[in-house]
């Protein structure tokens, strides 16, 4: 199937490892020009010579997503790099599951407010684009009550609830929004590792809890969020596609 990406202008922050890069490799290798940023420099410039090497334009910066007048910048510079903005979409998160009031601060303005102001950002040259498309990545957590019910599933479950809204509210400017709730993932170096590595009671149940006998990979997470950001996902807006293996039960309507 031709996804329709050659040529496409693709931000991904978040993009120097595990899903976020894992995304970023995807849409490089259907024909997408990549501007990604992550908070270590010397890792974001390793990924734009990895992306480069495949024959597609790529820029970066390194920003913390949670720096609202970084974070616009950075979108600017990548717009006048790239040429314009197609697609865009929001992966990082600060991932805290604390219960105290720093854990719920990070978690805003890093998974709510990062996703929004990127959006925000991005707006002016989505509006301009001829196939423009916002992708944001929320969690299995955010769609049931789990051991990261805290500030993690809450804002992720706010995420759907604002793409979903923005799929809605742009329908008629022909901006799709959808989002992709990963399950458990497990790469070197993310949090799946950590835990098993520091916490191997918790990383049996977790994984004795999916009925496919593992977890997931970044790949097909990121698999996922190119298709939902491709022409031939031109029909589908306002949808949460939840990648992760018959982990969750709940029906999703």
């Amino acid at each position: 199937m031709d996804l329709g990406l050659k040529g496409a202008k693709v931000l991904v922050t978040g993009g120097t490892k595990g899903i976020g890069r894992a995304i970023a490799e995807t849409f490089a290798a259907e024909g997408a020009h990549i501007g990604l940023c992550a908070r270590n420099a010397a890792e974001v410039d390793g990924a734009v010579a990895a992306l480069k090497a495949t024959g597609v334009s790529a820029f970066g910066g390194a920003v913390d997503v949670s720096d609202g007048p970084g974070l616009k910048a950075w979108v600017a510079d990548m717009a006048a790099k790239l040429g314009g903005i197609d697609v865009v979409v929001a992966n990082v998160s600060a991932l805290a599951i604390g219960s105290d009031e720093e854990s719920w601060a990070k978690g805003f303005a890093t998974d709510m407010m990062g996703t929004v102001r990127l959006v925000d950002a991005a707006m002016p040259y989505l509006e301009q684009s001829q196939q423009p498309a916002i992708v944001t990545v929320s969690s299995v957590s955010g769609r049931e009550i789990d051991f990261a019910a805290g500030p993690y599933g809450t804002f992720k479950a706010a995420i759907i609830h604002y793409t979903q809204g923005l799929a809605y509210q742009l329908a008629g400017k022909g901006i799709r929004a959808n989002t992709v709730s990963p399950g458990n993932t497990y790469f070197e170096g993310g949090v799946w590792e950590q835990i098993k590595n520091g916490n191997s009671d918790l990383y049996n149940t977790a994984l004795a809890l999916n009925p496919t006998g593992r977890m997931g990979t970044p790949q097909e997470m990121a698999n996922a969020v190119v298709f939902l950001a491709s022409r031939a996902a031109s029909f589908i807006t306002g949808t949460n596609v939840v990648v992760d293996g018959a982990l969750t039960r709940g029906v999703q309507f």
